[in-house]
């Protein structure tokens, strides 16, 4: 009976490290701010995302992504941090100083223009970073060639103005801190097909340059 006992001990601990290890150690984060704009936009983006990383990089995402205020401390728990939306974008100065740290710290800042966005955010990345200036990457930096390649660069997944997809860039102390999509659209690709209705061609280029973006930000 000693014995039975033992093994039942032994495979009950088993089976709860690995329920443990089946649990998602990582988070996705979606960046709130104020001034107006929906940054709420794309609510099925992320989860997409994190499932489609979870299957082709074996990264262990929830299913679900956490909402951080630019001026919060619990931007520091998230790696990576998306951020998204049509219009005005205003950071005060303590989520401004906020969220400089956390990139300075090691943290990654995904913004995606959702289509109307730009003249807002400039100037809001400015505030953040006053020093730098957003530089369009070129279609040989490591951020297009990680598990999936993208010899000319961005992936342009919604036409509005029917201008090319540009990839720019904020260099901090050699470290690429902020990834800047811009006229593509990625947010969209990654929403649920009944969403937008794009073509699953779409959908699958703009997951992999999502997932090239998550895995150049862990890595580098």
């Amino acid at each position: 009976m000693k014995y039975i006992l033992i093994a039942l001990s032994v495979l009950l601990a088993i089976s709860a490290t690995t329920l443990n290890m089946e649990k998602p150690t990582m988070e996705l984060a979606l960046l709130k701010y104020s001034g107006g704009g929906d940054w709420y936009a794309n609510p099925t983006a992320l989860p997409n995302l994190a499932e489609f990383c979870n299957e082709k990089l074996g990264t262990n995402f929830s299913d679900d992504y956490a909402t951080v205020e630019a001026g919060s401390a619990e931007l520091f728990n998230h790696p990576f941090v998306h951020m998204t939306g049509h219009g005005n974008v205003v950071f005060s100065d303590l989520e401004a100083e906020n969220l400089r740290l956390y990139l300075m710290a090691g943290g990654f800042l995904h913004i995606d223009d959702n289509y109307g966005m730009d003249p807002f955010v400039r100037p809001a990345i400015k505030k953040v970073f006053p020093e730098l200036e957003f530089k369009e990457l070129p279609f040989s930096h490591p951020v297009y060639d990680q598990k999936y390649k993208f010899r000319k660069g961005l992936p342009k997944i919604h036409e509005h103005d029917d201008k090319p997809a540009q990839g720019f860039g904020l260099i901090w102390e050699g470290r690429l801190v902020c990834f800047y999509s811009y006229e593509s659209d990625l947010g969209d690709g990654w929403e649920d097909r009944d969403v937008h209705r794009d073509s699953e061609e779409m959908r699958q280029k703009a997951l992999q340059m999502g997932s090239n973006l998550i895995q150049f930000a862990f890595e580098q």
